[in-house]
């Protein structure tokens, strides 16, 4: 088992359980549609962490952004500030995605991300643009709950961030369903 560090949870596994398994009528519809929670199990999602610096219209700012290190194809994970030692933990789990992205693939993909962001903020705003981003040594692992629904051998799955406390889309089962079915 590998040992990894990983952002803290927001979310016990009893309140994943509640969000990933609402109750009323939408709750109702899924268990009918998808069939009721088998199980719930958490995972770990690698992220490389990059220190960004943006030059626009004169004014320079700091950013620190992660990027998943699976195949970036995830939304940039952002924090104010680097993440303190106290926001993190260290465990033991065969339950986290390999890292297969390497530092210079991801310096490259995280700055193409940035760029698309402000861009699309407004392209008549930028002037005298610049990126530079310097990758932080390590991952950071961010934690998420999988909840396996369903009626007899079919399997649906719903993820959720257990750090954001938010319901996860199909980009994140796609990157867990590749790893559950490639295990050997």
């Amino acid at each position: 088992m590998a040992r990894i560090r990983a952002l803290k949870p927001n979310v016990s596994q009893e309140e994943a359980l509640e969000l990933l398994s609402p109750g009323g009528l939408s709750g109702m519809v899924r268990n009918i549609a998808s069939g009721p929670v088998r199980s719930v199990a958490d995972f770990y999602i690698p992220f490389r962490i990059f220190q960004v610096e943006i030059q626009n219209a004169g004014e320079k700012t700091s950013h620190v952004f992660g990027l998943d290190a699976v195949n970036g194809s995830l939304d940039l994970y952002t924090w104010e500030h680097l993440p303190a030692q106290d926001e993190m933990f260290l465990l033991e789990t065969r339950n986290r995605l390999p890292v297969t992205l390497s530092e210079e693939e991801g310096q490259g993909m995280v700055a193409d991300k940035v760029r698309r962001l402000i861009f699309a903020q407004g392209f008549f705003r930028v002037r005298n643009f610049g990126i530079s981003a310097e990758p932080v040594p390590g991952e950071i692992h961010i934690p998420y709950w999988a909840a396996f629904r369903g009626h007899g051998i079919r399997a649906h799955i719903a993820v959720l961030d257990a750090v954001r406390r938010q319901t996860e889309g199909s980009r994140v089962r796609q990157i867990l369903r590749h790893w559950l079915t490639s295990i050997h």
